[in-house]
């Protein structure tokens, strides 16, 4: 790398809550193509909410961390206000940081144009179709269907994590934008120790084949309704652990009455969020199958991670789930849908085997973190070239994300 491309190698990468990863898919995302661009010669910085009562940690594993010094609000509607003016805060410090900023979400699009202002190139990552989520108002998804059209507009960089998003943009738009997806590393083995379990989980739960398993955001999308539904009215026997938070009082209380009302002595655990990465590597590599509902996203962390750990998949049918699993795992259209795929492999798992290790091959051969972090490399790479190539202009739209004619 000659002199002026090591001065252009600093790369904001803002929009997640922070790292270490304490929250969900952008935030484990950004901890593990931060390090390793970092391992590549590359500056980062990353953007961090406000720790709380936590310390501040200025590097993390070589990876450079700035602070929003507002904590953040209890209230709900509050802190919606609070993530955007996060958002603006994190570009303005990024681009006096680095001079390539990569934002993920478009939350905050009306405000893109602080990194022109700067000079910097602005990369964007959209993550799927925000608009679609069932827990905004209407005026809400107006709001973010603006908010996608301006993320294209200012972005010098759309960059897809799924092929579906990217045949969207691309067509809406009028744009060639950048398909990179998310990635996943083989795990090894993790020893099952029970007393590393939460509490709710220590009595009661054995080695594989002892459950079924989901991870996800506790969100309408994610049809987390729709799994325990199926779940209940299957023949199941065996236990369901749900990992994860719920985004919503709402959606909580509506899950609550289905399991209440409906759960014919089923046993359903909520664990809530689970981030020591043992102890969720030990269930997710335990799992008797794998339940995935997540249905308005692009590649999702969870799945790729899932496949890594040669899980049964049954997952929710739509074009980002046939995109990432292909022929590797079961689907399902509805609750019905998934009480027959439940009472197939709980009576025959003998049946399905094969699928585990198909989904493990396909992971490891299109979805390597390896293999993502070499796309992300040329992506930035080829910028650079393009700066020096002409001075100190910037076009806003380059091979990656082109106007077409």
């Amino acid at each position: 790398m000659n002199d002026q491309e090591q001065k252009k190698s600093s790369i904001a990468i803002i929009g997640s809550r922070g790292i270490p990863n304490n929250y969900g898919g952008f935030e484990c995302f950004t901890e593990i193509l931060s390090q390793n661009l970092v391992k590549r010669g590359y500056t980062i910085h990353v953007s961090c909410e406000h720790p709380g009562e936590k310390t501040y940690s200025p590097i993390f594993n070589g990876v450079n961390l700035f602070y929003f010094p507002i904590k953040h609000p209890k209230s709900a509607i509050m802190g919606m206000f609070y993530e955007i003016i996060y958002d603006v805060y994190s570009l303005f410090m990024a681009s006096l940081k680095a001079e390539q900023v990569y934002m993920l979400g478009y939350s905050a699009a009306l405000f893109f144009f602080i990194p022109k202002l700067f000079g910097k190139t602005l990369y964007l990552n959209p993550d799927g179709f925000e608009w679609k989520r069932a827990k905004f108002s209407s005026s809400i998804k107006i709001l973010l269907k603006i908010n996608e059209k301006m993320g294209s507009f200012w972005a010098d960089r759309i960059v897809a994590d799924s092929k579906g998003i990217k045949k969207y943009y691309d067509k809406k738009y009028n744009i060639e934008s950048s398909y990179i997806a998310y990635g996943a590393d083989e795990i090894p083995p993790v020893k099952w120790d029970n007393e590393k379990l939460p509490d709710i989980l220590k009595y009661g739960i054995k080695i594989n084949p002892a459950y079924w398993l989901l991870v996800a955001r506790l969100e309408p999308e994610n049809n987390i309704h729709t799994i325990i539904e199926g779940y209940i009215k299957s023949d199941a026997k065996k236990p369901l652990i749900i990992i994860g938070n719920f985004v919503s009082p709402q959606y909580e209380q509506y899950i609550q009455d289905i399991v209440r009302v409906k759960s014919n002595d089923k046993k359903i655990v909520f664990t809530g969020g689970i981030y020591d990465l043992e102890v969720l590597n030990m269930l997710r590599q335990n799992c008797f199958g794998y339940l995935h509902g997540h249905s308005v996203g692009g590649t999702n962390p969870s799945l790729v991670e899932a496949m890594a750990m040669e899980s049964l998949l049954i997952v929710h049918e739509n074009q980002f789930n046939r995109e990432v699993c292909e022929d590797t795992a079961l689907y399902f259209k509805d609750s019905s849908d998934l009480v027959n795929k439940i009472n197939q492999v709980e009576n025959n798992p003998e049946n399905y085997l094969e699928l585990k290790s198909k989904a493990f091959k396909r992971v490891k051969k299109e979805y390597s973190w390896e293999k993502i972090t070499e796309q992300y490399h040329l992506l930035f790479k080829a910028n650079l070239k393009e700066e020096n190539n002409e001075g100190t202009t910037h076009k806003l739209y380059g091979d990656h994300t082109t106007r077409r004619n």
